[in-house]
């Protein structure tokens, strides 16, 4: 039940037909007894900013999630970032604190990696192509470093982002080899769509299927469908793969402290989630 004295979290992206969040997050409130709902609010790019602007006025709101196309742009929206949005380039959590100022983090990354680690796939030392140099392929990218991956190969339609999140990364990390310019998949021990191809029917697949060996990870992002042309391809090829869905289950527990609300694992929101497609 919401009720005058619910706490508000937003749900901010465009478009909003594939949000899984709020499927996820609602009932382990219910369950929890926390007066809190997570709301989907659809905001194309050019709205976003004054809708931030509103929504920071009210008072019974704790925060937002933030999601495609507005992780980038949400940098210059926040009074603060963290070292990690910072390194990302990106935020996909604001939260407003007691004294009304906005303060941006980033769990994108987190919650992937520890996906993958999950499923006893070792990240140190190995050599990954990310493709989709936004604010979840750069909050990927940042944290695949903080993992210890020996070479990163990035790839982006716009170059400049590419190559701009490559400097980021060569700044932090002087170490870790950065590459960008293709996305060929050949050679890699995990391969990662954070683009946007898979949303949409008749998409292409983002990689060359033929070039993945049977050995390579396979992770995606998209979460249109638990299992996107993208995974049912590598999986005919008997690659691992990961769903976009379990990023999400291993950064909200995260998001959970950011906001106040305590902690959860990924098993007890998986119990309680209600996720549809």
């Amino acid at each position: 039940m919401i009720s005058g004295k619910t706490t508000l979290i937003a749900h901010i992206g465009y478009p909003t037909e594939s949000f899984k969040a709020p499927m996820i997050y609602n009932p382990w409130f219910n369950q929890q007894g926390i007066d809190a709902v997570v709301v989907p609010m659809g905001a194309k790019a050019e709205d976003y900013p004054a809708v931030i602007k509103a929504l920071a006025t009210l008072t019974n709101l704790r925060g937002a999630l933030v999601t495609m196309p507005h992780k980038i742009t949400t940098m210059s929206l926040v009074d603060e970032v963290t070292p990690t949005a910072r390194i990302a380039g990106a935020c996909n959590a604001i939260l407003k604190r007691p004294d009304g100022t906005l303060l941006g983090d980033q769990f994108d990354g987190a919650g992937f990696v520890r996906g993958v680690e999950r499923k006893g796939r070792a990240l140190h030392g190995t050599r990954v192509l990310v493709s989709g140099a936004g604010g979840v392929g750069s909050a990927i990218a940042a944290s695949l470093a903080a993992a210890g991956v020996a070479e990163l190969a990035l790839f982006d339609a716009n170059t400049a982002s590419a190559e701009a999140l490559a400097g980021r990364l060569r700044e932090h990390y002087p170490l870790l080899v950065v590459k960008t310019g293709s996305k060929d998949p050949a050679g890699f021990d995990v391969v990662v769509n954070a683009t946007p191809l898979g949303m949409k029917e008749g998409d292409p697949l983002p990689f060359d299927i033929d070039r993945i060996a049977p050995t390579t990870f396979v992770g995606e992002v998209v979460m249109k469908s638990e299992y996107t042309p993208l995974l049912r391809a590598a999986l005919d090829k008997g690659c691992a793969v990961q769903v976009g869905t379990d990023m999400l289950f291993e950064m909200i527990p995260a998001y959970l402290e950011f906001f106040g609300f305590g902690t959860a694992t990924a098993d007890q929101l998986r119990a309680t989630a209600q996720i549809q497609y």
